[in-house]
């Protein structure tokens, strides 16, 4: 392998991807994959008219814009389930899932070829050494579902041509990003908060220590869980917009209506499955539970207008809205399940929503350092990456739990992928040295 082609970074995220390289000259840079953006929506859409595909914001926007087709969200949520393998019809042709994920990465490569101005039709043919993030546990405790999701994951990624690819944790490679700045040794717990999962890391970070071939002595614990921003936005989702359609309602027979469908409603990667003509039969039979049939014509417009994803879409946007705007209310357009149809998240809402996953995220946070053998108090910062890592209500849980340690944000899309492109360089300076 040669020193000569750039090491690469590959971030592919549950919610955003970024990749980065670092070249002979040292330093690490993210590459621009979507116009300037240096990270993409890992988002695909399939454009049922033209039988195009389409990635990233485009993807989304098309979506958005009612045009006729299916959008894949949250597909890394899908690693280590049995969905990975099943096919699904898209534009009139059956694909796996694994298939789906193996396009994206396949676009990733294309669109790093063409930002750092290499030939050749594999990025593996024009970059040298190839590290891809992952979560502490793709699959939370299951050891056996977890080797095979980075199986997956690795053979999608042989087959989108990026070659043999290493793994690094995600919470790591932010460690790493994180030490090139700082300019004194310290002990960080590296907090990694992004779709899909949530992700920690204790370790010993300092100058005198990143050019160290092994740097397996400074980690000190990892840890994670599969609660992160996708679940952030289901919860806000069940609370504010599902009772509208029925959610929690009490029928006829005195029960409340069935909550399987609303809990699909509500999951980005599960969205599609419920506009098939089996699904819509099952919530058409759902009226009979209801006492109130607007709630269920509500549902039903949802469902036959394929706005799923629309949905999701609003609450996503709502709970950034909330958290940035220092705690204003936000209102949820609703307006294609009926007229003038709206929900409101106020800011003290978002934090009540969303208390007893934060609860659960934090305390993953304070096992890790637990099994460093550290207090709070030695802790010399809390480094923050993964864009719900910016959410207003986690960093308060945070400093509650880590009171008198500095928090500090790093960039938020794309930190992991430049400390995987300082791992792949560090690994390929070891290979070149051994031979």
């Amino acid at each position: 392998m040669s020193n000569s082609r750039p090491a690469i970074g590959i971030d592919f995220g549950t919610s955003n991807s970024a990749i980065a390289c670092v070249g002979p000259q040292g330093g690490a840079r993210l590459l621009p994959l979507e116009a300037d953006a240096t990270n993409i929506p890992t988002a695909l859409f399939f454009d049922a008219e033209s039988g195009s595909t389409h990635y990233g914001r485009d993807a989304v926007s098309l979506y958005l814009a009612g045009h006729e087709g299916r959008l894949m969200r949250s597909l890394k949520s899908l690693l280590g389930s049995s969905l990975m393998q099943e096919q699904t019809e898209i534009n009139h042709r059956r694909v796996s899932f694994e298939q789906v994920v193996s396009m994206f990465l396949a676009e990733l490569g294309s669109r790093a070829r063409q930002a750092f101005g290499t030939g050749g039709d594999r990025a593996g043919d024009a970059f040298g050494s190839v590290v891809m993030g992952r979560p502490v546990h793709f699959v939370d405790d299951d050891i056996e579902r977890d080797r095979h999701a980075e199986d997956t994951l690795r053979r999608a990624a042989r087959a989108a041509g990026w070659g043999e690819v290493e793994f690094q944790f995600e919470p790591i490679a932010a460690a790493f990003d994180f030490e090139q700045r700082i300019d004194r040794e310290t002990t960080a717990l590296v907090v990694d908060i992004g779709g899909g999962t949530s992700d920690f890391t204790v370790v010993r970070l300092g100058p005198g220590r990143s050019q160290a071939d092994d740097r397996s002595s400074d980690v000190l614990a990892t840890a994670g869980i599969h609660i992160a921003g996708t679940d952030f936005d289901q919860r806000l989702s069940l609370d504010c917009v599902m009772p509208l359609l029925g959610l929690g309602h009490v029928g006829p027979s005195g029960r409340e209506v069935p909550s399987r469908t609303f809990f699909d409603l509500s999951t980005w990667h599960l969205i599609n499955w419920l506009y098939a003509p089996r699904a819509i039969r099952q919530a058409q039979d759902l009226r009979k539970d209801y006492t109130e049939t607007r709630l269920h014509d509500r549902l039903m417009r949802v469902l036959a207008g394929r706005h799923g994803h629309r949905v999701a879409n609003e609450v996503e946007q709502a709970k950034i809205g909330s958290s940035s705007s220092g705690g204003e209310a936000v209102r949820l357009d609703i307006e294609f399940a009926e007229a003038g149809l709206s929900a409101l998240l106020e800011g003290p809402g978002l934090q009540h929503y969303l208390a007893p996953l934060l609860n659960k995220v934090v305390g993953c946070a304070t096992e890790c350092v637990r099994r460093a053998n550290l207090s709070a108090g030695s802790l010399g910062a809390v480094y923050l990456t993964g864009g719900s890592s910016a959410l207003r209500p986690f960093q308060e849980a945070l400093r509650a739990a880590f009171p008198n340690v500095e928090l500090v944000e790093g960039d938020l899309f794309g930190g992991v992928a430049a400390g995987l492109a300082y791992t792949a360089a560090a690994r390929s300076q070891t290979q070149a040295g051994r031979r």
